[in-house]
């Protein structure tokens, strides 16, 4: 007597769906999380109709601040403040006054964003000693309870400054010794954090701290760079020596580089050159024309260049809403593009740029790829990009984890 052949897992066929790149509806078979060209033999087949749609790899934000947030809580009224210290004496004032702890606040943010369809962020999370770890440990908390929907890298960020403010330096540290964060951050150490800029600073160097600091724990680094012109190209070399010199090669970060934003063709080309060789990756966030990095020029470079959300609704700003499909619309409207291929560019930029920062594989719904996409009902990536329709299905590792915007 022959045995049957027994099932060999689970495959769940999305039918009637439609690809970016044009022809006929078809279907996306995933398999253990990936997509597979066909429903493997002895299979237990699950069916999901696409109802004609079209299937968009899932986005990536590469740089979010969900401790920040009040979105969802009550309306908070800004004052103006000029440079960051105000700022950071605005975060500080919002934090105390909002009755709703950073796990939940952040868990709130990040579900939606998931739900439109963000499926991996890097989250950059205040320590200083107005707060302790607590940011860290809650926007860790409420990763967890998102595990398997959106993955999360952990940034711990001293947007007080190293120098500037005792006692970030030894948070800095426990939180590297922690295990709960993936990246040391730093901010402006030419402007913002430079020597000598604090009291009971002591004359202590901000890069030589997070450097330490990230290659006794085996971490990455991300660093914000908001000075401009010299004084944040200055540093930005001095990142790329120091990251040569310790083997850290594609383990660092620039975010917002609005110096390289600045600059010129020739120049450009060059410091170009200087962080493709340090093997140093860049995060934009859309701000605006002059702020927004050259991402396409960048990449021919052999830079990496990620897009993300920065804050939302925050003291600094009472904009952001976390969905990556408007943050890559907001990169169009920053660079005018009009023509297909470059709304096209700034869709990837979210996508594949974000995914290549991460080191996540592409979710370019090939074979092979991650089971990750959204189904909405679009005409054509261009249009998608422009009209940012409701993403009506949100599928991670092939099971449906969003469902009309919001997760199921």
């Amino acid at each position: 007597m022959t045995t049957p052949p027994q099932p060999t897992g689970t495959a769940t066929v999305f039918h009637d769906v439609r690809l970016p790149s044009g022809g006929p509806a078809r279907e996306l078979i995933a398999v253990a999380g990936l997509l597979v060209d066909e429903v493997p033999q002895g299979a237990v087949v699950e069916r999901v109709d696409g109802g004609g749609r079209l299937a968009l790899p899932t986005l990536v934000d590469a740089h979010i601040h969900p401790d920040k947030t009040s979105w969802g809580e009550p309306w908070h009224s800004r004052r103006p403040a000029h440079g960051i210290a105000e700022y950071v004496a605005g975060d500080v004032e919002l934090a105390r006054a909002l009755p709703t702890p950073v796990a939940e606040r952040a868990l709130r943010l990040m579900s939606h964003a998931a739900a439109q369809g963000t499926r991996a962020m890097r989250a950059h999370v205040d320590v200083a000693p107005a707060y302790g770890l607590s940011g860290i440990e809650g926007v860790a908390e409420a990763a967890g309870k998102l595990a398997g929907i959106v993955d999360v890298e952990l940034v711990a960020f001293p947007q007080h400054g190293v120098v500037r403010t005792p006692g970030v330096a030894e948070l800095l540290a426990e939180a590297a010794a922690s295990g709960l964060v993936t990246h040391i951050g730093g901010i402006d150490p030419a402007g913002f954090d430079a020597e000598g800029t604090g009291e009971g600073a002591g004359g202590e160097d901000q890069l030589g701290t997070v450097f330490a600091l990230a290659e006794r724990h085996g971490l990455g680094l991300d660093i914000h760079l908001h000075d401009r012109g010299e004084q944040g190209l200055a540093p930005l070399r001095d990142i790329a020596a120091r990251t040569r010199a310790l083997g850290l090669q594609g383990r660092v970060s620039i975010a917002h580089a609005f110096a390289v934003a600045g600059l010129a063709a020739r120049e450009l080309d060059e410091t170009a050159d200087l962080l493709a060789e340090a093997g140093i990756s860049l995060t934009t966030v859309a701000l605006s024309e002059s702020t927004i990095l050259p991402f396409r020029r960048l990449a021919e470079r052999g830079v990496r260049v990620g897009l993300g959300s920065d804050g939302v609704r925050d003291s600094w700003s009472p904009y952001g809403d976390a969905d990556m499909l408007h943050r890559a619309w907001l990169a169009g409207w920053a660079l005018d593009a009009r023509l297909d291929e470059d709304l096209e560019a700034c869709f990837r930029l979210a996508s594949d740029g974000g995914a290549e920062l991460l080191g996540l594989p592409k979710a370019d719904l090939r074979p092979g790829s991650p089971a990750d996409f959204m189904l909405v009902d679009g005409e054509c990536l261009p249009q998608v990009v422009i009209d940012r329709p409701r993403r009506d299905l949100v599928v991670r590792g092939g099971r449906v984890v969003a469902r009309d915007g919001r997760l199921a």
